[in-house]
């Protein structure tokens, strides 16, 4: 295997976030070809000669012109973008940026159960209207969080609820490998009984054919009148349509999304106008410190990737 394979970080990125990533790894690999381009008809040029890809996304008519690729390094925890078959059947091995989230998100997730335990949006509303109306609020250590997903993200979501003295509840699909911060972890067959007796349920899982519509109508059924409803993964996991129902009938408290089915939300969802939705633009993961930390993350992957190591490649998904 050839000691300095060309890396290509593609235009989908943004130029900030393009010249962040390549000073980065110029940093931690002085020796690395590094190929960064600005428009589409650059990266097509440059496609056939790369044998990595540092990108957020590689649609198939560009993956048919990456010749030589080998190795494909997703810039997001989610790989729902990436044509996984397609990768497979090449030969392509595949990681994700899991963990590089899991302080921001961890504590965008704090940020929202705060909001709701504080009732801070009230007071938010409140203040735009003029009011002045007092009401009370609750304590997080009273509380249950339930977590769907115990990855890196949940994990970390874990260890800062169980600092607050909340009861830690989590679905993993090795149970036994969760975290001490998790009190009771389940398996995915254990996923109604996280629902029934969590005051928050954070989605925190990857989107796959089996979380796609993973909860629904009957999960929202399921969880207590008192339940908040966090999504921090994508928005196809959760049942938008079944949710924004729950929430407008108040069988739910309430909701915190910084996901959803179809982004920008349009201007016509109702979700806009729910006082029990706080949304945000899809911004839990954004950090300072996000293109440094993908480059350790890619730094050590390059180093096994060449060595010949591709089985001991942190969060290699193919």
């Amino acid at each position: 295997m050839p000691n300095d394979p060309t890396v290509l970080i593609p235009h989908y990125l943004s130029d900030d976030a393009r010249a962040s990533l390549r000073s980065a790894l110029a940093d931690r690999l002085p020796g690395a070809d590094l190929a960064v381009t600005a428009t589409p008809p650059e990266t097509d040029d440059r496609l056939p000669d790369a044998e990595i890809v540092a990108t957020v996304r590689l649609p198939d008519d560009r993956l048919d012109r990456a010749e030589r690729l080998r190795w494909v390094q997703s810039l997001s925890a989610g790989v729902d973008h990436f044509d996984a078959d397609a990768l497979e059947s090449r030969d392509v091995a595949l990681t994700n940026a899991s963990g590089v989230h899991a302080e921001p998100i961890g504590e965008q997730v704090l940020g929202y159960m705060l909001v709701f335990e504080r009732n801070i949006h009230k007071g938010i509303a409140q203040q735009h209207r003029g009011v002045w109306e007092s009401y009370g609020g609750r304590e997080l250590r009273d509380e249950t969080v339930g977590i769907v997903g115990v990855g890196a993200i949940g994990a970390r979501v874990a260890e800062l609820a169980s600092a607050f003295g909340m009861e830690v509840l989590g679905t993993k699909r090795t149970p036994e490998t969760a975290p001490e911060a998790v009190d009771e972890a389940f398996g995915p067959d254990g996923l109604f009984e996280v629902l029934s007796r969590s005051d928050y349920v954070v989605v925190a899982c990857p989107l796959t054919d089996q979380t796609r519509g993973l909860l629904g109508e009957e999960a929202f059924r399921t969880m207590p009148s008192t339940g908040v409803v966090v999504n921090v993964a994508r928005g196809e996991i959760v049942d938008q349509d079944a949710l924004t129902a729950a929430l407008q009938q108040d069988r739910i408290r309430g909701a915190a999304l910084d996901v959803f089915d179809e982004e920008p939300l349009p201007a016509d969802s109702p979700l806009w106008d729910l006082s029990n939705a706080v949304l945000t633009p899809h911004m839990a993961g954004s950090t300072p410190h996000y293109w440094e930390r993908c480059a350790d993350l890619f730094a050590d992957n390059y180093e096994r990737y060449v060595a010949g190591d591709l089985d001991g490649m942190t969060n290699r998904v193919l």
